[in-house]
């Protein structure tokens, strides 16, 4: 094996450790300071659920990697503040695309129940929500192992 060889296979091995999901799925996950990660992981182990009462609902946008459109659906999502007994808490739902076709409104007001993942985005804590629910209604977000819904078509 020739030293450039031997110094690009080292590279794509660093490459995969780096871009490889935290061994055992410990607590929550970070993003270091001055990075910026478009979507944190779901960890099954750090699920909880908790109710509360909806203080706002915010659709966040952003540009993604495709000129801001990917599998033909905006780059928005819409979050939620849930008051808890115990505070504020930051719940990720999903795509607003997807939202509208689960046929999911929220409004500020609401009463909620949210199962979902506990990670942390840079300093702050929030939820990844899997499935919610709201007196009679419900929906799914995620699959049992966290993946989003809307990246395999809505099953």
């Amino acid at each position: 094996m020739t030293r450039s060889t031997s110094l690009l296979t080292l590279g794509i091995a660093l490459v995969a450790l780096a871009a490889a999901p935290e061994a055992g799925g410990q607590g929550t996950q970070e993003t270091p300071p001055g990075t910026t990660q478009m979507a944190p992981m779901y960890n099954t182990t750090t699920e909880s659920t908790i109710k509360g009462t909806v203080e706002a609902v915010e659709e966040v946008t952003g540009e993604g990697r495709m000129g801001g459109r990917m599998g033909g659906r905006s780059m928005s999502g819409t979050h939620i503040v849930l008051e808890t007994e115990t505070g504020s808490v930051e719940v990720h739902l999903g795509p607003s695309a997807f939202l509208e076709e689960k046929k999911l409104k929220l409004a500020e007001g609401d009463t909620v129940e949210v199962l979902g993942s506990r990670v942390t985005m840079g300093a702050k804590e929030v939820v990844l929500a899997r499935e919610i629910k709201r007196g009679e209604d419900s929906w799914t977000l995620r699959d049992a192992s966290g993946r989003p819904l809307w990246r395999m078509g809505g099953r």
